[in-house]
């Protein structure tokens, strides 16, 4: 069984190409797909030139919207999503994320930072559960109503949903990655603002039934 890779990305030029990189060493990986969420830098040519298929938004669909136009166009039951930022990636921790869905022993596996930047340690420790690094399955992604309308919320509802349906999930600890933080990407006060808007998307994915 192979793996359909999805990387959401939004001005993501500096770092997409060292996600793609590693996982191109991965033989259980069948494809690499990157959503350029109307990224206005050259997001698109760089995740081309290191290998990817990339699928274009003229606008910027959030995050949840980014990845459900990547799972419209995988081919493989097993979908493994990554932040087009991490600081680290290395085969090896794209093998840990997808065992225990590609096993069978459960339905999504969550990939926790341990050991990387402290400032990603801290928040991964607090709230896991808003991990970007995920393997599920197709058909559990089936029974999850509208998450193309959740933005920075889509964590919180993948998770929500297991816990309210019983579905198998593992954490998987992934040693020395990190990924950059909003405030080095747009500067301290637009990547508050960012970092605000982010987690007002979170809390509304909470309140919401």
């Amino acid at each position: 069984m192979q793996v359909s890779a999805i990387i959401p990305a939004f001005n993501e030029e500096k770092t997409v190409a060292g996600v793609i990189r590693p996982l191109m060493q991965v033989p259980a990986i069948g494809e690499i797909i990157v959503v350029n969420d109307g990224s206005t830098d050259n997001t698109e040519a760089v995740a081309r030139e290191a290998g990817a298929t990339v699928i274009s938004s003229p606008c910027n669909r959030g995050k949840g919207g980014a990845m459900m136009l990547g799972v419209e166009h995988a081919t493989h039951e097993v979908l493994l999503f990554l932040d087009a930022d991490l600081i680290g990636l290395t085969p090896a921790h794209v093998e840990q994320l997808i065992e225990p869905v590609l096993s069978g022993r459960v339905e999504m596996a969550v990939g926790v930072f341990e050991h990387g930047r402290l400032a990603t340690d801290l928040a991964q420790m607090v709230a896991p559960f808003l991990s970007g690094q995920r393997a599920v399955t197709k058909s559990l992604l089936r029974r999850i109503d509208n998450l193309e309308w959740t933005r920075f919320g889509v964590e919180m509802a993948l998770t929500k949903y297991a816990a309210e349906h019983d579905v198998k999930l593992e954490e998987v600890v992934l040693e020395d990655l990190s990924h950059v933080m909003k405030e080095e990407k747009l500067g301290l006060w637009k990547g508050l603002r960012a970092r605000v808007k982010m987690y007002w998307e979170i809390a509304k994915s909470l309140s919401d039934d």
